[in-house]
């Protein structure tokens, strides 16, 4: 059974990923914000070949070593991709069950727009997340 599965708006991409996250981060980076077009970007890791990607799949680089992957067709982003790690990220909001997204912290909280309210009693740090 596949645990995590999901894809673009209008059906056309679809992935899924059989094993569990490496972690399931909330990024709150200005490029983040940018790309995703929304405030943070809550985001699952995986090992790039833990996922299978089935559809058009459009990317552009976002910084010079990370790649992001977007419908062609919709415009949904679905992936951040780190080849040099050999990560994958998988936005949540693209998920068919948005629910199975588990949160265990907040990095990049120094570009966090100011509206948002952190309750969740979740880790947060102001940069990049330690190693």
């Amino acid at each position: 059974m596949t645990k995590y599965q999901g894809g673009c708006l209008c059906g056309a991409v679809r992935y899924r990923a059989e094993a569990e996250p490496i972690n399931e981060r909330i990024c709150h980076c200005r490029v983040c914000q940018k790309a995703i077009g929304a405030a943070f970007n809550a985001r699952l890791l995986f090992r790039i070949e833990d996922v299978t990607v089935e559809g058009p799949l459009a990317t552009v680089n976002s910084s010079p070593d990370l790649e992001r992957g977007f419908c062609p067709a919709c415009g949904t982003t679905m992936f951040s991709r780190r080849d040099s790690r050999g990560i994958l990220g998988i936005t949540s909001g693209s998920l068919d069950d948005p629910s199975a997204f588990k949160p265990d912290m907040h990095f990049w909280t120094a570009s966090m727009q100011p509206w948002v309210r952190l309750d969740d009693g979740l880790p947060q740090y102001e940069g990049a997340p330690p190693a």
